[in-house]
């Protein structure tokens, strides 16, 4: 830890905050030092400072502390360390030079630093008494856990995720095979030649993860992966009502407009994670420039901050808590930035993940349903790829935040204003690359978004297999996007002008 002079006052100027507690201390050991104890480990860790008196009503930063020191250092030491190698807590995560004496104007401070604890074994707790004991941090201080925090962290110790469970009384009947389907025609476009590709879709899935058969119980069923993603809605709803998912589109307002554009369930296309992450990640990333680029006699139009952008939805997805209550998973557009929140604090501390070279998916399943075609970086590599691509366009900085408060974390890449014109111009660039075929295509589209390829084919004459290509074209240039099943589905315009 190294604690000094410096460190120690620095840290104190700054104030007692969710990583500071200060304790007066002066001949023992305080019995609220273990609850900070339990709260740092299961929040994002802190310092505790022995030897520090708090003067709460005093408004100066500079005078609110005052420098006591303790008495006898050495039994503070003794009976520290006696004490969390007892039962008092269920685990001791400190190591010997977590706890270190500074001197300080003349004064012995003791400097104890607890570090966040694995998530493997969490949580921290008192007394031999999970849902009693156990503690967490917040501007407040130390505050008893809920026994929907402490479950939640329990949860989490699990290292292969959640997503793998057994979802009784659910089976190939409350699949949408649309959905399936359509990820299966995806799979087969990343993986050409897989084995996978040939099995019936019961067997697909549970190549997968997303069907699982336990031989010792005798029972068989769905995984939550593969009801989360491949779900029809109404079975969805039914065994996870707690959890939703919610895109809105906050730019370009007029008047009293709460939003331009918004996806949440309203029965017109399955609420499963594949379809929101189909329909909604276009919307995205239509506005993001694209400059002209080639590889060979090939026009190449995704850039790093498309990838990052696809990035951000994947993680939000895999990391999220898809068991906490009235979770949401809420994807936000704005006209200065892209909002990416998901239900569940970090798993590892924030300078981890800032360094990469670790990932630890609540989700591990749903991780490789989406990796598998094509959606998601290798182990550990992704925020970093995500800073660095962010980094190039000079709009700012991505920021990750662990807002304990909420039980959220939330990924926001700025989006520079000053690219507005950019934008517009490379929407135009575009449009000039449609075929007039395309066209005819859009206009249809205008008049009537439920109109099916074949619907198409009689009005025009033109083949279906044709305009099902067009289709295809036009949602790969971020011009269409598809909102809901085949039979019941429309199609979406995104920010094309006549």
């Amino acid at each position: 830890m190294n604690m000094n002079e410096k460190t120690i006052k620095e840290a104190l100027l700054k104030g007692e905050r969710v990583t500071l507690e200060c304790k007066k201390a002066k001949s023992e050991v305080p019995k609220e030092l273990w609850n900070t104890y339990s709260a740092f480990a299961n929040t994002i860790g802190g310092l505790i400072l022995l030897g520090v008196e708090e003067h709460r009503k005093e408004t100066d930063p500079a005078k609110r502390f005052e420098i006591i020191g303790v008495d006898n250092h050495q039994k503070i030491l003794t009976d520290f360390w006696n004490t969390i190698n007892s039962d008092k807590v269920n685990e001791n995560i400190l190591v010997e030079k977590d706890v270190e004496v500074v001197d300080l104007d003349g004064k012995k401070i003791v400097c104890i630093h607890v570090p966040m604890a694995d998530f493997r074994m969490k949580p921290i707790y008192l007394n031999g008494n999970v849902y009693k004991g156990t503690y967490r941090r917040n501007h407040e201080g130390d505050y008893h856990c809920t026994e929907r925090q402490v479950r939640a962290m329990i949860r989490d110790s699990f290292e292969d995720g959640n997503d793998g469970i057994l979802i009784e009384h659910y089976n190939m009947d409350d699949i949408d095979l649309d959905t399936l389907h359509r990820y299966r025609t995806l799979f087969r476009v990343w993986n050409n030649d897989h084995v996978w590709n040939e099995v019936d879709d019961k067997t697909f899935l549970r190549n997968l993860g997303g069907y699982i058969v336990n031989r010792e119980e005798g029972k068989e069923g769905l995984s939550m992966a593969g009801l989360m993603m491949f779900g029809k809605g109404l079975p969805i709803r039914e065994r996870f009502d707690n959890f939703r998912m919610d895109y809105l589109n906050f730019c370009n307002l007029i008047g009293e407009e709460r939003y331009s554009d918004r996806l949440t369930y309203d029965g017109r296309w399955e609420n499963n994670l594949y379809q929101f992450f189909s329909i909604v990640l276009p919307k995205m990333t239509f506005d993001l420039p694209r400059p002209f680029r080639m590889e060979g006699l090939q026009r190449v139009d995704d850039t790093p901050q498309h990838k990052a952008v696809r990035e951000a939805f994947t993680n939000s997805i895999i990391h999220a808590d898809l068991m906490m209550d009235a979770g949401i998973l809420r994807i936000e557009k704005h006209d200065d930035r892209l909002c990416f929140r998901n239900p569940g604090l970090l798993r590892l501390p924030i300078e981890q993940i800032y360094e990469g070279g670790n990932s630890k998916a609540r989700n591990p399943r749903i991780q490789n349903m989406l990796r598998m075609v094509g959606f998601g970086e290798n182990i550990g590599s992704g925020f970093p790829k995500i800073i660095a691509a962010w980094k190039e366009t000079g709009w700012g900085e991505p920021e990750l935040k662990n807002k304990i408060e909420v039980d959220e974390v939330e990924l926001v890449l700025p989006v520079s204003t000053a690219t507005t014109n950019v934008v517009k111009d490379v929407v135009k660039d575009v449009v000039k690359e449609l075929t007039d075929r395309q066209r005819v295509i859009i206009d249809l589209i205008r008049e009537n978004p439920s109109l099916s390829a074949s619907e198409m084919s009689q009005k025009t004459g033109m083949v279906t297999r044709t305009i099902q290509r067009d289709l295809a074209s036009l949602h790969e240039k971020g011009i269409l996007t598809r909102e809901g099943g085949r039979k019941d589905g429309k199609w979406v315009i995104l920010n094309i002008s006549k």
